[in-house]
Order: structure tokens, then C-alpha cells, then sequence
């Protein structure tokens, strides 16, 4: 048969484990937390600098929605920018900066999240994602080229994991 099939349509669904965690992470990306460690305790206009592919916003996914990816396939792209997004700014502190510990609880649940997604084989994936996940870990610092608000990478998280769990893991907008 044809194992790499079956494991999509298994995938369509999100795990039981996947909604548990973007649930605490909802917890810990609301709105205040979101401002005060990535916007009041960092120099005004602070940003940190992204891979262009390394920022994903509600509009991308609908668009590659229309391009008939799967929810899956967003899912784990979501998870590769997000858990990247995360790196890049504790990239920038120092462990003593009051944003420290929050950027490493996040990283902490990115981390158990990604044990969900090792379940995926990048034949798994569309190719379209596929590669942007290869380009998102595998090119160099040089060709960073997009600066970035700290808040502004949350902010694209918060919502497109919402877009992309609130319906499978009934996230309630809160």
C-alpha cells in the first residue's frame, strides 16, 4: 500500500497532544504578555532580523489554502516558522533580560510540539512546503533580510495558529 498516504489523512485531524499544546500556548501569547515581553521590555522600534520565508502571516495561508495544501501541511509549516520565530528573538537576549524566561517557556512548548511533528515525513508534505521548511533551516544568517518587531512575529503566531487550530481543537477566541 501506500504508507505515506495514509499518514496525511490520518494528519488531516489535529492530535489530541497538538491541541493541548496550542492551547497553553494561547494561554501564554495573550495580547498583555505579548506586550509587555516583546514590546515594553525592548527598546522602542526594537527588531530582530528574519528570513523573509521565516514570516507567516493570515494572508499566506489563505493562499496556499487556495492552493490546495493541506491543513496538515500548513499546520507543520506553522510549527517550523513559529518554533524559528521564537529562536530568532531569544537569538538576542541576554539570560538575565526579564523577556528570557517567557522566550524559553515558549520554546519549551515549540519543543514538545515538535515531538507531534516528528510523526511527519517531508514526503508527507506537500512539496510547496516542503521547501519552504527547507529554506527557513537552511540558509545562512547573510540572507536574513527582513527586520522584524519581537511582538509582530507573536502577534502572525498567535493569529495563524488560531486560523489553523481554532476549528480542530476548538480554541474558543478568547
Amino acid at each position: 500500500g501506500c504508507p505515506g498516504v495514509l499518514a496525511v489523512l490520518g494528519l488531516e485531524a489535529a492530535a489530541p497532544g497538538e491541541c493541548e499544546l496550542t492551547r497553553l500556548l494561547q494561554d501564554k501569547l495573550q495580547y498583555e504578555m505579548r506586550l509587555q515581553y516583546m514590546k515594553h521590555y525592548f527598546p522602542i522600534d526594537y527588531t530582530v532580523q528574519v528570513q523573509y520565508e521565516e514570516v507567516l502571516r493570515p494572508s499566506n495561508i489563505t493562499r496556499l489554502r487556495n492552493g490546495t495544501v493541506s491543513e496538515a501541511a500548513l499546520r507543520y509549516l506553522w510549527f517550523h516558522v513559529s518554533s524559528q520565530a521564537v529562536l530568532r528573538i531569544r537569538e538576542v537576549l541576554p539570560e538575565k533580560h526579564p523577556s528570557w524566561k517567557y522566550t524559553q517557556e515558549l520554546c519549551q512548548l515549540f519543543d514538545a510540539l515538535g515531538e507531534e511533528y516528528s510523526k511527519y515525513r517531508q514526503t508527507d508534505v506537500e512539496a510547496v512546503v516542503a521547501d519552504l521548511v527547507k529554506l527557513i533551516h537552511s540558509a545562512g544568517a547573510e540572507s536574513r533580510s527582513k527586520a522584524v518587531r519581537p511582538k509582530a512575529l507573536l502577534d502572525n503566531c498567535l493569529k495563524v495558529m488560531r486560523m489553523l487550530y481554532g476549528v480542530p481543537c476548538e480554541l474558543g477566541v478568547r
